[in-house]
């Protein structure tokens, strides 16, 4: 698998907003998949990404572990009489060495799956690098901080911070210092939030230097 895996400080930081950017921003340069593998609660982050980033259906895989209640997927699983295995779930996705895989994961990276997994352990199943989607305001440099603290301390290559709010540059500047990492976007909020909003911006202000190309086409230049 060849793509981003896609992780927040916390939840509701815009993870899913974030990965219909990155689809309006890279699709050109590779075929682009987008996979939630696991959700928790009524909200649908897949329709979302659909409707947001004007999929086509091959640019959606809609199949994984959909729980009903909206909380950690430790607890909505256990709630639901079932458990999360990971190794089965890395299996479902088509083998095809021509997609770049958008992966969205639910919560933060300490998130519980089931009794011994963290959402971690997940990454590291997958193997992608991982973009970290943060909020803007005050508290994002603790909280995106100890986000890079929790991937390194598993080996796990953080390739940069995806901003989420009004822009206050003294954070950004503050994570790319301590944090050695890049932020390679802010995106404000929208009102209303469309996907011509989001296609304009992420065409100009997304990766402008386009660090996370690589990732999703080995021959994109």
């Amino acid at each position: 698998m060849r793509g981003l895996f896609i992780t927040g400080t916390d939840t509701g930081v815009g993870k899913t907003v974030a990965c219909a950017a990155l689809m309006h921003r890279y699709r050109g340069a590779a075929p682009l998949r987008y996979w939630k593998p696991i959700q928790t609660g009524s909200d649908d982050d897949t329709a979302t990404v659909r409707r947001l980033a004007v999929c086509q259906d091959d640019e959606i895989f809609d199949q994984g572990v959909r729980l009903p209640e909206p909380l950690s997927p430790h607890i909505a699983a256990e709630l639901a009489g079932t458990r999360i295995d990971l190794p089965s779930l890395r299996d479902s996705p088509p083998a095809d060495e021509s997609t770049g895989w958008i992966v969205e994961g639910a919560g933060g990276v300490l998130v519980p799956v089931n009794e011994i997994h963290l959402m971690a352990d997940w990454m590291v199943m997958l193997e992608l690098p991982v973009l970290i989607v943060a909020r803007s305001r005050l508290g994002t440099i603790n909280h995106t901080l100890l986000t890079l603290e929790a991937l390194h301390a598993r080996w796990i290559k953080a390739v940069g911070v995806f901003m989420v709010g009004d822009l206050i540059p003294a954070n950004r500047a503050a994570i790319e210092r301590y944090g050695s990492v890049p932020v390679l976007g802010e995106m404000p909020f929208f009102h209303p939030l469309t996907p011509d909003a989001i296609a304009a911006w992420s065409a100009v202000n997304l990766d402008r230097e386009r660090i996370l190309a690589p990732f999703f086409a080995s021959n994109t230049p």
